[in-house]
């Protein structure tokens, strides 16, 4: 399998997640019906279509930032079927996307991400002899403790605050792209953009019949089947 795979995002195809919250929900059975015009389904297609294969990152940098996507948004699906958070920044990158502000003591995001993946390295080769990829999930976690905590300062960092790194560039940019891919969606219930129909009944409690079911903490068997017709009904 190639690393330009694509997921199989087809309607009927359930997320692993939704099936624990929203069972029987697929965001994408809604791409061909009246909840979508062909703008939302543009935007979608090509957000499904980015290449796993990095064009921005060099190799080294790319593992080390799958890796650090892998502990701040953990997924129990991997390969081909997870959520290609790395890629999706490393997309943003290539593309020139940028925030419109950015702090006086931070580059460039595409150089902030640079200097920061080479600084993980860095850092881990200095305590472990092996990159950041290569650690053990604890041994990650303490260094991503340690980069919130602005305790890192390898010259690998070029100047750059670790704490600065972690607060502007690593939570927001890997939240948001996980949350930009239609499996998130799924997981939370989300229809997707809301054109053309957008969402009348905003109140507390209240659902429009285009957006699913969720299933109550501690339901049971005959509950989560009711949920999960319901869900399979939703366009």
């Amino acid at each position: 399998m190639s690393d330009d795979t694509r997921h199989d995002l087809r309607p009927g195809v359930e997320t692993r997640v939704a099936g624990q919250r929203y069972p029987g929900y697929d965001v994408l059975a809604k791409r061909d019906t009246p909840s979508w015009n062909d703008a939302t389904r543009r935007a979608v297609a090509a957000r499904l279509a980015v290449s796993r294969t990095p064009r921005f990152l060099g190799a080294a940098e790319f593992r080390c930032l799958e890796a650090l996507c892998d502990r701040v948004t953990p997924q129990e699906t991997k390969g081909a079927d997870a959520i290609p958070v790395a890629a999706l920044i490393d997309h943003k990158l290539t593309l020139g996307q940028r925030d419109g502000y950015r702090s006086a003591s931070m580059p460039p995001e595409g150089q902030a991400w640079r200097f920061g993946l080479q600084a993980l390295d860095a850092e881990a080769k200095a305590r472990s002899s092996r990159s950041f990829a290569e650690l053990s999930a604890n041994e990650q976690d303490d260094l991503i403790r340690a980069m919130e905590n602005g305790d890192l300062h390898h010259d690998a960092w070029q100047g750059m605050p670790s704490a600065a790194f972690f607060r502007e560039r690593v939570l927001p940019d890997v939240t948001h792209a996980y949350y930009s891919h239609p499996r998130a969606w799924s997981e939370v219930g989300w229809g997707g953009p809301a054109s053309p129909r957008g969402y009348v009944r905003m109140g507390f409690d209240r659902r429009d019949p285009w957006e699913p079911v969720e299933l109550p903490a501690g339901a049971g068997a005959e509950d989560a089947e009711r949920v999960r017709g319901a869900n399979r009904r939703v366009r």
